[in-house]
């Protein structure tokens, strides 16, 4: 027994001498820094849309589809792998990652086809995130059904 914890330590320090030590708080400051430019950039949007008349669901909806629309772009164009790469979760939490984790694949296997490749893998990434997004909506609205809200 003793024999196997000698070899996991020794392997750990073989790895640890060709892992980087992680900069933790460096690394939550830009997330932190990154998300809310996005966030600040959706209310941006939101002001602008609400000077322009909109109100309700059509401003929230407006300033969703703003949102996929550029993180899209920005993945189209390969800018938005060079911020994820540097930011972290706070390229990933606000609605332009979710657009990128669609993105991203459909690029990707594009030269698979249009249907077995963009169309077939397009939600490998973000499909789980639908499944369990709606299926936790549906739970949900059945507990509120359910309670009479």
């Amino acid at each position: 027994m003793t024999g196997q914890g000698n070899v996991n330590r020794n392997y750990l320090r073989y790895v640890n001498r060709f892992d980087p030590p992680t900069k933790h708080f460096q690394t939550c400051g830009r997330a932190f820094l990154v998300g809310g430019f996005i966030c600040s950039i959706g209310q941006f949007f939101r002001f602008m849309l609400e000077f322009a008349g909109l109100t309700g669901d059509e401003l929230a909806g407006t300033v969703s589809v703003l949102l996929i629309f550029l993180g899209t772009l920005l993945t189209g164009l390969g800018v938005y792998d060079r911020i994820g790469k540097n930011a972290g979760a706070g390229s990933i939490v606000p609605i332009t990652g979710f657009a990128n984790s669609v993105a991203s694949p459909a690029i990707e296997f594009k030269t698979e086809g249009l249907v077995y490749g963009m169309a077939a893998k397009m939600f490998l990434v973000a499909g789980p995130i639908l499944v369990f997004g709606v299926s936790a909506g549906a739970a949900v609205g059945l507990v509120y059904w359910l309670i009479g809200l």
